[in-house]
Protein backbone atom coordinates (compact mmCIF):
# COMPACT_ATOMS: atom_id res chain seq x y z
CA UNK A 1 0.00 0.00 0.00
CA UNK A 2 1.24 3.81 -0.31
CA UNK A 3 -0.48 7.10 1.37
CA UNK A 4 0.62 10.48 1.28
CA UNK A 5 3.62 11.51 4.73
CA UNK A 6 0.01 12.61 6.55
CA UNK A 7 -1.33 9.22 6.31
CA UNK A 8 -4.00 10.88 3.53
CA UNK A 9 -4.90 8.85 0.21
CA UNK A 10 -4.46 5.78 1.10
CA UNK A 11 -3.79 3.26 -2.16
CA UNK A 12 -3.11 -0.42 -2.89
CA UNK A 13 -0.28 -0.90 -5.03
CA UNK A 14 -0.06 -4.95 -4.98
CA UNK A 15 -1.84 -7.63 -3.86
CA UNK A 16 -1.20 -11.45 -3.80
CA UNK A 17 2.50 -10.38 -1.97
CA UNK A 18 3.98 -12.97 1.13
CA UNK A 19 6.26 -11.96 3.48
CA UNK A 20 8.06 -9.49 0.89
CA UNK A 21 11.12 -8.26 2.97
CA UNK A 22 13.10 -6.22 0.46
CA UNK A 23 12.49 -3.43 -1.92
CA UNK A 24 14.01 -1.33 -3.93
CA UNK A 25 13.52 1.49 -7.31
CA UNK A 26 14.61 0.23 -10.41
CA UNK A 27 17.49 3.56 -10.76
CA UNK A 28 16.43 3.99 -14.60
CA UNK A 29 12.43 3.19 -14.55
CA UNK A 30 11.47 3.88 -10.85
CA UNK A 31 9.76 0.72 -11.28
CA UNK A 32 9.35 -1.08 -7.29
CA UNK A 33 11.16 -4.46 -7.11
CA UNK A 34 10.52 -6.93 -4.26
CA UNK A 35 11.54 -10.03 -2.75
CA UNK A 36 9.22 -12.60 -1.96
CA UNK A 37 9.81 -15.30 0.85
CA UNK A 38 7.88 -19.15 -0.45
CA UNK A 39 5.76 -20.35 1.54
CA UNK A 40 6.61 -23.30 4.06
CA UNK A 41 5.22 -26.94 4.29
CA UNK A 42 5.61 -28.05 0.38
CA UNK A 43 9.10 -29.76 0.61
CA UNK A 44 12.75 -29.46 0.30
CA UNK A 45 12.48 -27.85 -3.12
CA UNK A 46 9.21 -26.20 -3.64
CA UNK A 47 8.10 -23.11 -3.81
CA UNK A 48 11.04 -21.31 -4.64
CA UNK A 49 11.55 -17.76 -3.55
CA UNK A 50 10.57 -14.55 -6.14
CA UNK A 51 11.98 -11.30 -6.92
CA UNK A 52 9.00 -9.57 -8.41
CA UNK A 53 8.13 -6.07 -10.13
CA UNK A 54 5.16 -4.00 -9.95
CA UNK A 55 4.60 -2.41 -13.21
CA UNK A 56 1.47 -0.83 -12.27
CA UNK A 57 -0.72 -0.24 -9.58
CA UNK A 58 -3.20 -3.37 -8.01
CA UNK A 59 -1.31 -5.95 -9.61
CA UNK A 60 -2.13 -9.41 -8.10
CA UNK A 61 1.20 -11.76 -7.45
CA UNK A 62 -0.39 -15.24 -6.70
CA UNK A 63 -0.60 -15.39 -2.77
CA UNK A 64 -2.58 -17.84 -1.45
CA UNK A 65 -3.50 -19.11 -4.77
CA UNK A 66 -0.22 -19.70 -6.08
CA UNK A 67 3.70 -19.80 -5.55
CA UNK A 68 6.48 -19.04 -8.04
CA UNK A 69 4.03 -18.36 -11.05
CA UNK A 70 3.49 -22.42 -11.63
CA UNK A 71 2.36 -24.20 -8.41
CA UNK A 72 -1.27 -24.21 -6.87
CA UNK A 73 -1.17 -23.88 -3.17
CA UNK A 74 -3.03 -27.31 -2.28
CA UNK A 75 -5.69 -25.29 -0.23
CA UNK A 76 -6.31 -22.45 -2.07
CA UNK A 77 -5.26 -23.47 -5.17
CA UNK A 78 -8.74 -24.92 -6.68
CA UNK A 79 -10.18 -21.11 -6.30
CA UNK A 80 -7.86 -19.63 -9.21
CA UNK A 81 -5.17 -20.38 -11.65
CA UNK A 82 -1.54 -19.53 -11.61
CA UNK A 83 -2.15 -17.76 -15.12
CA UNK A 84 -4.65 -15.42 -13.56
CA UNK A 85 -1.37 -13.88 -11.95
CA UNK A 86 1.99 -11.75 -12.50
CA UNK A 87 4.56 -14.46 -12.74
CA UNK A 88 7.69 -13.10 -10.96
CA UNK A 89 11.01 -11.74 -13.01
CA UNK A 90 12.75 -14.95 -11.44
CA UNK A 91 12.54 -17.81 -8.54
CA UNK A 92 15.35 -17.47 -6.60
CA UNK A 93 15.44 -21.00 -4.64
CA UNK A 94 12.79 -22.67 -2.27
CA UNK A 95 13.39 -21.71 1.37
CA UNK A 96 16.66 -19.63 0.58
CA UNK A 97 14.82 -16.62 2.80
CA UNK A 98 15.52 -13.98 0.05
CA UNK A 99 15.73 -11.06 2.35
CA UNK A 100 17.09 -7.14 1.18
CA UNK A 101 17.89 -6.83 -2.23
CA UNK A 102 19.13 -3.54 -3.81
CA UNK A 103 20.02 -2.34 -7.14
CA UNK A 104 23.74 -1.75 -7.67
CA UNK A 105 23.94 2.10 -8.25
CA UNK A 106 27.47 2.68 -7.00
CA UNK A 107 31.11 2.91 -9.85
CA UNK A 108 33.09 1.01 -7.26
CA UNK A 109 32.26 -2.18 -9.10
CA UNK A 110 32.93 -2.63 -13.05
CA UNK A 111 30.53 -1.27 -15.25
CA UNK A 112 28.71 -4.36 -16.25
CA UNK A 113 27.79 -4.55 -12.41
CA UNK A 114 26.14 -1.08 -12.59
CA UNK A 115 21.82 -1.65 -12.32
CA UNK A 116 22.23 -5.27 -11.08
CA UNK A 117 20.64 -6.61 -7.96
CA UNK A 118 22.21 -7.91 -4.71
CA UNK A 119 19.82 -10.25 -2.88
CA UNK A 120 20.34 -11.21 0.68
CA UNK A 121 19.69 -14.97 1.37
CA UNK A 122 19.33 -15.18 4.74
CA UNK A 123 19.26 -19.12 4.61
CA UNK A 124 16.52 -22.28 5.31
CA UNK A 125 15.32 -22.85 8.46
CA UNK A 126 13.27 -26.28 8.08
CA UNK A 127 14.52 -27.98 4.87
CA UNK A 128 16.64 -31.38 5.23
CA UNK A 129 19.58 -29.87 3.73
CA UNK A 130 20.33 -26.07 4.56
CA UNK A 131 20.39 -23.62 1.74
CA UNK A 132 20.67 -20.15 0.97
CA UNK A 133 23.34 -18.04 3.69
CA UNK A 134 24.81 -16.00 0.64
CA UNK A 135 24.68 -12.87 -1.51
CA UNK A 136 23.42 -13.26 -4.94
CA UNK A 137 23.77 -11.03 -8.03
CA UNK A 138 20.66 -11.16 -10.60
CA UNK A 139 21.93 -9.91 -14.06
CA UNK A 140 19.22 -7.84 -16.02
CA UNK A 141 18.91 -6.97 -19.32
CA UNK A 142 17.33 -3.54 -21.13
CA UNK A 143 13.85 -4.65 -21.29
CA UNK A 144 14.26 -5.66 -17.24
CA UNK A 145 14.09 -9.33 -17.60
CA UNK A 146 16.50 -11.80 -15.52
CA UNK A 147 18.88 -13.24 -17.97
CA UNK A 148 21.53 -14.75 -14.97
CA UNK A 149 21.81 -15.23 -11.46
CA UNK A 150 25.26 -15.88 -9.86
CA UNK A 151 26.79 -15.93 -6.23
CA UNK A 152 28.08 -12.97 -5.56
CA UNK A 153 29.58 -13.47 -2.06
CA UNK A 154 29.53 -16.77 0.31
CA UNK A 155 31.14 -18.78 3.05
CA UNK A 156 28.07 -18.38 5.90
CA UNK A 157 27.26 -21.93 5.62
CA UNK A 158 30.33 -24.09 6.46
CA UNK A 159 29.32 -28.16 5.97
CA UNK A 160 25.85 -27.61 6.69
CA UNK A 161 26.28 -25.48 9.60
CA UNK A 162 25.74 -21.58 9.22
CA UNK A 163 27.83 -19.13 11.06
CA UNK A 164 25.86 -15.88 9.91
CA UNK A 165 23.08 -14.92 8.17
CA UNK A 166 22.66 -12.43 5.73
CA UNK A 167 20.17 -10.01 6.20
CA UNK A 168 20.28 -6.99 3.58
CA UNK A 169 22.88 -5.63 1.53
CA UNK A 170 23.27 -1.57 0.61
CA UNK A 171 25.31 0.08 -1.73
CA UNK A 172 27.84 2.67 0.29
CA UNK A 173 28.50 6.24 -0.91
CA UNK A 174 32.07 5.18 -2.51
CA UNK A 175 30.42 2.27 -3.90
CA UNK A 176 31.30 -0.88 -2.16
CA UNK A 177 28.59 -2.54 -0.85
CA UNK A 178 27.71 -3.35 3.02
CA UNK A 179 25.63 -6.86 4.18
CA UNK A 180 24.28 -6.92 7.35
CA UNK A 181 24.46 -10.50 9.17
CA UNK A 182 22.11 -10.58 12.47
CA UNK A 183 23.61 -13.78 13.15
CA UNK A 184 26.81 -12.51 13.68
CA UNK A 185 25.99 -9.11 14.59
CA UNK A 186 28.23 -7.83 12.39
CA UNK A 187 27.99 -5.62 8.64
CA UNK A 188 30.43 -6.64 6.03
CA UNK A 189 32.05 -4.16 3.79
CA UNK A 190 32.52 -5.03 0.19
CA UNK A 191 35.24 -3.24 -1.97
CA UNK A 192 36.54 -3.90 -5.68
CA UNK A 193 40.38 -4.02 -6.23
CA UNK A 194 41.26 -4.36 -9.33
Amino acid sequence: MKMKPDGSDLQVVARGVRNSVGFDWHPATRELWFTDNGRDYLGDDQPDDELNRVTRAGQHFGYPFCHAGTIADPEFGKQRACSEFVPPVARLGAHVAALGMRFYTGTQFPAEYRNNIFIAEHGSWNRSAKVGYRIMRVVLDAEGKAVRQEVFAQGWLQRGTPWGRPVDVLVAPDGSLLVSDDQADAVYRIRYAP
